[in-house]
């Protein structure tokens, strides 16, 4: 049961008014070395509470790894030197995500986007809770029907472009998979 039950019947009437599109596109993953790229997890990060199995995925090569350096920095002035994590390519098909990739649409469903992937690594948790409500709504309203939402576009974080939050339990086995491994990224070229 999610933490945030009873959900906010306004933060679900304004989901519920919003479009929601098929999505059909490739996207970007940076795992470590040997891990399947199309594993999910239920993490509590921004976009989930951790009562549900999701898929991070970025809708840009350069927005997947700046999200992977990030946490890897982990706030640290160096670099670790030793860790190895490789690019992959995901062709996703869903019948259904909600678009949130416009700031101002978050900003109407109450994040603060003053402070929007702002936050040192050892603070942005505290930009978390808004995120994992609208991303628990959005999960409560999805479903693998067509017409329902099996994923959140929303802003990355890191990088200017869109990520791509899939909804694992609302998926069916081939909607998405993986389609090319692009090798050990290579961290010193990465700022």
């Amino acid at each position: 049961m999610s933490a945030f039950l009873p959900r906010d019947n306004k933060l679900l009437d304004a989901l519920e008014a919003l479009d929601v599109d098929p999505f059909d596109a490739t996207v970007w993953r940076v795992v470590r070395v040997g891990r399947d790229p199309c594993q999910c997890s239920a993490a509590g990060n921004r976009w989930d509470t951790g009562d549900f199995d999701v898929l991070y995925t970025s809708l840009t090569r350069e927005g997947a790894i700046a999200e992977m350096y990030f946490h890897l920095k982990r706030g640290q002035p160096v670099f670790p030197s030793k860790l190895r994590y490789t690019l992959h390519e995901i062709k996703v098909t869903l019948n259904g995500v909600y678009d949130l990739s416009d700031r101002t649409a978050l900003q109407k469903l109450g994040v603060d986007m003053s402070q929007y992937g702002q936050l040192a690594y050892l603070s942005r948790k505290a930009e978390y809770p808004t995120c994992q409500q609208v991303g628990d709504a959005a999960h409560f309203l999805g479903s693998t029907e067509p017409g329902d939402p099996s994923g959140v576009l929303v802003p990355n974080a890191r990088h200017d472009c869109a990520n791509l939050v899939i909804f694992c339990d609302h998926t069916k086995p081939h909607e998405f998979e993986e389609v090319a491994n692009h090798g050990v990224v290579d961290w010193t070229i990465v700022k």
